[in-house]
């Protein structure tokens, strides 16, 4: 991915205005900035979500919303969790892997859920699972992955403990490990063990 000039406004407050960066392929990403520098708005943007006020986005030779090949690979998640609190964690996550067009058999789900430590929940309620269990469920998400996903995360570590964090991490050593791009959001600071990790800042963009 490539941004070139790119301008986000929250209303008639400009966020960050001739922003200029590329996204490769086997890349680890933390977006950093202050609070309401436009962390989220540009990781919205960036899923095609909303639409830049000015510049460009293209992916390889063709501008973002014309690449088959992004719309393919995009996994996009927010700071909430989008889980159905009637739904049980299993039900929960086939409706998100369903809704992306993602393998929604039985046994993957199962493992996704045991990778991610609450297969044990499986069966419950979203209500009844406790913050950093939803977390988990939603996380499970990108367990099921299995080739190479261009990832636009929003605070991915929320509410997570430290086997939670463990596990997330080795989600990304994955996705980059087999040629995929991780751009993620966090307040926690985090050091991935082998893999080198660039950051991308907005803070001192914002006029």
């Amino acid at each position: 991915m490539r941004a070139r000039d790119l301008t986000v406004r929250r209303g008639t407050e400009v966020l960050f205005k001739a922003l200029n960066f590329d996204l490769s392929p086997g890349q680890l990403v933390w977006l950093r900035g202050s609070n309401g520098s436009g962390k989220t708005s540009l990781l919205r943007v960036l899923a095609g979500l909303s639409k830049p006020d000015g510049g460009q986005l293209s992916w390889g030779v063709h501008p973002l919303a014309q690449s088959p090949q992004y719309r393919a690979s995009l996994v996009y998640m927010g700071h909430a969790n989008a889980l159905k609190d009637d739904l049980t964690a299993l039900e929960a996550l086939r409706f998100m892997a369903t809704m992306h067009g993602r393998p929604s058999q039985g046994d993957r789900l199962e493992g996704a859920l045991r990778r991610m430590g609450v297969f044990h929940r499986r069966k419950l309620p979203v209500r009844m699972l406790s913050q950093g269990q939803r977390r988990r469920v939603a996380l499970a998400r990108l367990a099921l992955e299995e080739k190479p996903g261009f990832w636009v995360l929003d605070e991915p570590f929320d509410a997570l403990d430290d086997a939670g964090l463990t596990l997330v991490q080795e989600l990304f050593r994955d996705n980059v490990q087999r040629g995929g791009t991780v751009l993620f959001t966090s307040h926690i600071a985090v050091h991935p063990e082998g893999l080198s990790l660039t950051e991308l800042t907005l803070q001192g963009a914002r006029t």
